[in-house]
């Protein structure tokens, strides 16, 4: 309810009338009450008779403190002992209320009755009501008009004593008056409810007067969505769902009960902005209320639901209920009921965001898809954000990352506030910033591995190093690939670039990740399997589900070491034990063949792996223990420039049968052994790391490869 001034100055007149002709309603009451004798006091009638009972004769007649203690009572205000007021006078004065009603737009008064379905007789105790709030007259009119100092109030008894056609069920709980919490009720111990102070809500005071806002008290539940964060028009891909809403939407005054609309998908932030552009649609307002604060409590949730409802009438908006992150355990279920009976007793426009497809909401819903954003739609947005300044990154920056249009309009805009004068390219910027943006997601999930290994720092065979340069690239051009030629058009699976990385410890499975990861400029993320399996039936799918989710926004590689303890053999089904395991086998078997992204698994034990995985596996990369030509290369680059060494005989060096790890693990060891001395790294030092390292291992030292200084004078 946003009016003009001319609309203020309206309203107020109209209050003006209405309370002058209220004034002499209760100055014509108190006229008659001061002046009626009351010799008999008469029960008051029964509940069953009251609807057709005078009830304004009763209480003339049968007051207690009618015509008593008048001495007692408050200073009359001008106008009680001037003379009767005529019906003439009050119908002139209902007459001026009635034309100063029928301005247009309406009186706030008139506005809120109509959208909160107030009969005639309720409007009139509203109006009593709020002119308590203001008009200090009024107070000691109704003290004068039920003869009672006490009463400086309005009850619902002087109502029905006051108003003409009375009505009983005005009085009833879930009237509109009590449950859209209009009026307040002070009932004090057993004071009946008829003779019990009425108060206005102060909300309601200031919506009379024209001063239209959101309950206060919901300020701790409901959070405002700005439309001005969501610049920009929907991506085509949502033009479909954003119509059938809006549709339904524009049906609402014809509907008793508008159905919940579930947003279902993985896309929160689209959603979100699905809803907004939807809420502008209809002229609605939007506010986010988290289910996790809707009450438990059957009364606290009561009057939320009720004062939810009543704002919707009176701050015209649509709720956007986020339920994304809730799961379906016993809180989540509790969450789940309170939810129901939250929407069971409202009645309004209610988004409800949820990752799959509520089917026990008790309530009426209409399920709508929000389909992520396409490459192309992204590409799109890129562009749009950046101007003049785009080039080719916005393409690959589309292909490498899966992100929403709010997200990438925020990135855009922060990257070309910097201006020229930035320490980094726009690109570098750009890049960096989609990382930064996708890597909360997974940060609880998996341990995020710096990727600082080159390609100059691996050593492998080079079909080896030929099928890890085949992946980067397959990662680097799948957009290409994917969009561009065509092939994810005609179909959804068979797409996930993943590797199977196999062979001993220390062979160099995880560098071979860190160098992949490396040169595409990604984030690495080895998966804890502390952290994902779990002994509860149901979990450990769900915790996989959350890891796959959140590195389909790209700009992650997922690394399984030790992937046979997840990637197993499925196994004769022998009891419940052996069906769960298999479950969640066939969940990962899925889930890897539908991810978008780049998955190394790496394992010890090829053999151990269900045979379905290597279906699915795209690269298998065998890493076998390099023999001496490539142990001689390992040492000659496994000190770092900055390490002083002196006279090392890496063909020596190369005759022990070590592994990478290893040969890495010996000259760390070797370092410190010179940084105790205050040396440089000799040879000597690295045989007794190399020896302390056998003994670890527990393998059979050869005194003979251990005596490099014998060997070095036999041979001069």
């Amino acid at each position: 309810m946003e009016h003009s001034n001319q609309w203020l100055n309206n309203n107020d007149e109209y209050l003006a009338k209405a309370l002058a002709w209220l004034r002499l309603r209760l100055t014509r009451l108190a006229q008659q009450q001061s002046a009626t004798p009351a010799p008999f006091v008469a029960p008051p009638p029964p509940i069953a008779e009251t609807n057709s009972f005078n009830w304004r004769f009763w209480e003339r007649t049968s007051h207690p403190d009618a015509g008593a203690r008048p001495h007692l009572l408050p200073p009359a205000p001008a106008g009680i002992a001037a003379g009767l007021i005529t019906d003439e006078a009050i119908t002139r004065a209902l007459a001026e209320m009635a034309a100063a009603e029928s301005m247009s737009p309406a009186p706030a008064l008139v506005i809120l009755s109509a959208r909160l379905g107030l009969s005639r007789f309720e409007q009139q105790i509203l109006l009593l009501c709020a002119a308590m709030e203001l008009d200090t007259r009024i107070s000691s009119l109704c003290a004068h008009a039920q003869v009672d100092p006490n009463r400086q109030y309005p009850t619902f008894a002087l109502a029905m004593a006051l108003f003409d056609e009375p009505a009983w069920d005005a009085l009833l709980a879930d009237g509109p008056l009590r449950r859209w919490r209009l009026i307040e009720i002070n009932q004090p111990g057993i004071q009946p409810l008829t003779s019990s102070a009425l108060r206005v809500d102060e909300r309601i005071v200031n919506f009379l007067k024209g001063l239209n806002y959101l309950d206060d008290r919901l300020a701790p539940f409901l959070w405002p969505v700005a439309f001005d964060e969501l610049d920009g028009s929907l991506p085509p891909s949502q033009h479909r769902a954003f119509e059938t809403i809006v549709g339904q939407l524009q049906r609402r005054d014809s509907l008793q009960r508008l159905p919940v609309i579930q947003l279902a998908g993985r896309d929160a932030p689209s959603k979100q902005m699905l809803a907004a552009h939807v809420a502008a649609g209809v002229n609605l307002r939007l506010y986010r209320l988290p289910v996790e604060l809707i009450p438990s409590h059957a009364t606290e949730l009561e009057t939320l639901a009720n004062v939810v409802e009543r704002e919707m009438a009176l701050w015209p908006f649509a709720l956007y209920l986020d339920a994304h992150e809730l799961d379906k355990s016993a809180a989540g279920e509790v969450q789940v009921a309170s939810l129901n009976r939250f929407l069971a007793r409202s009645n309004g426009v209610f988004f409800l965001n949820t990752a799959e497809v509520w089917h026990e909401l008790s309530c009426p819903s209409i399920v709508v898809d929000v389909a992520r954003t396409t490459q192309s739609e992204q590409q799109a947005a890129w562009t749009e954000v950046l101007g003049n300044q785009s080039n080719e990154i916005t393409a690959l920056l589309a292909t490498q990352f899966d992100l929403n249009l709010p997200t990438i309009q925020r990135i855009g805009k922060e990257a070309l506030s910097e201006g020229p004068a930035a320490a980094s390219s726009l690109n570098e910027r750009l890049w960096n910033a989609c990382l930064l943006s996708v890597r909360p997601r997974l940060d609880n999930l998996a341990q995020r591995i710096e990727p600082r290994a080159s390609w100059s720092d691996i050593v492998l065979p080079e079909t080896e190093l030929t099928l890890l340069r085949q992946i980067a690239a397959q990662v680097k051009h799948r957009g290409r690939v994917y969009e561009d030629w065509g092939f994810a058009i005609s179909r959804t699976r068979g797409l996930s670039i993943n590797a199977l990385f196999t062979g001993d410890s220390g062979t160099g499975k995880t560098m071979a990740a860190e160098v992949i990861a490396n040169e595409l400029h990604l984030d690495l993320y080895r998966i804890d399997l502390s952290a994902v399996v779990n002994k509860y039936i149901g979990e450990t799918e769900k915790n996989l589900r959350r890891v796959f989710d959140a590195a389909e926004c790209g700009g992650a590689i997922l690394f399984f070491d030790e992937a046979d303890a997840l990637f197993g053999k499925r196994s004769e089904v022998k009891d419940s034990h052996d069906r769960y395991a298999n479950i969640e086998i066939n969940y990962l078997l899925q889930r890897l063949e539908s991810f978008r992204g780049l998955a190394i698994l790496a394992t010890n034990l090829r053999n151990a792996l269900d045979t379905a995985f290597m279906r699915r596996i795209r690269f298998v990369v065998d890493f076998r223990p390099p023999p001496a030509t490539e142990r001689k290369v390992i040492w000659q680059r496994i000190f770092p420039a900055q390490t002083q060494t002196s006279d090392l005989d890496y063909e020596y060096l190369a005759r022990l049968n070590l592994n990478g790890g290893t040969i890495n693990n010996i000259a760390i060891n070797a370092a410190f052994l010179a940084a105790q001395l205050d040396t440089s790294v000799t040879m000597p030092l690295i045989l007794d790391a190399a020896r302390t390292e056998f003994v670890k291992l527990k393998r059979p030292i050869n005194d003979a490869d251990f005596c490099w200084q014998e060997s070095v004078e036999a041979a001069v």
